[in-house]
């Protein structure tokens, strides 16, 4: 039998479909594990980096202190906080993963969110205030929705780099979809391998469509045009 018969074999075996091994838990212990870890990336990231680029101070120090977990593999990551949480009397598994997935996810959040709000027009935001509005009026009514695209661009980064990411926790006894990975290399289950990093491709290019559709939903139309074309204006002047 052919290699692309053996995954459709595998795929449509209904033992494949059911029980804790079943594809539908491993798809929701991969989301669940994702989006919590996602989650609390943003909550971390998503104020430092609006304050510093606000306030204009802090944001060096911030980005390249959060820098340090984009830096270090994340392997070495999961090593590191594998004696943490078995300290802690958490287990293997869920915390070891979460631990070393949250640095991963907060560098392009507080990066993206800082350099979103430092790159709103003053000459905008000296009108507002001209206007009257006090600090945080500015922040949420003029820099907020002006920055929203960026921001937005920042924390889909995060969620598919968590979600592709998320597979090795399979390697510290963790569910998720690294599990058919780990697994199917252990017992040498080619289909079963493949399924699992193909599933994990399909979920990484949901997250990014659904962000898409967020960014569409949320951003007025006027403002994703003047972001593309800030995106275009800074590709142009990059030096070659």
């Amino acid at each position: 039998m052919s290699f692309p018969l053996e995954v459709i074999a595998w795929l449509t075996a209904p033992e494949h479909w059911v029980g804790s091994n079943g594809i539908p838990t491993r798809v929701a212990e991969h989301l669940l594990l994702s989006s919590l870890t996602a989650a609390v990336a943003v909550l971390i990231a998503l104020p430092i980096g609006v304050w510093c680029g606000h306030t204009g101070r802090g944001g060096f120090v911030a980005i390249n202190l959060a820098n340090l977990g984009r830096a270090l593999p994340s392997l070495a990551l999961l090593a590191l906080m594998l004696p943490v949480a078995l300290s802690l009397k958490l287990g293997l598994g869920f915390w070891p993963t979460f631990f070393a997935l949250v640095p991963l996810g907060i560098p392009p959040v507080l990066t993206n969110s800082f350099v979103a709000i430092r790159e709103v027009d003053r000459d905008i935001i000296e009108a507002a205030r001209g206007m009257g509005l006090r600090e945080r009026q500015v922040l949420r009514q003029v820099e907020l929705p002006i920055g929203a695209p960026l921001i937005i661009a920042g924390v889909r980064n995060a969620a598919v780099a968590i979600v592709a990411t998320a597979t090795l926790g399979a390697l510290v006894a963790g569910g998720g979809l690294g599990r058919y990975i780990v697994d199917g290399l252990a017992l040498q289950e080619y289909p079963r391998l493949f399924v699992g990093a193909l599933l994990v491709a399909l979920l990484s290019i949901a997250v990014e469509l659904a962000f898409g559709a967020l960014e569409r939903v949320v951003v007025s139309s006027g403002l994703r045009a003047a972001s593309g074309d800030t995106a275009d204006i800074h590709l142009q002047e990059r030096p070659r």
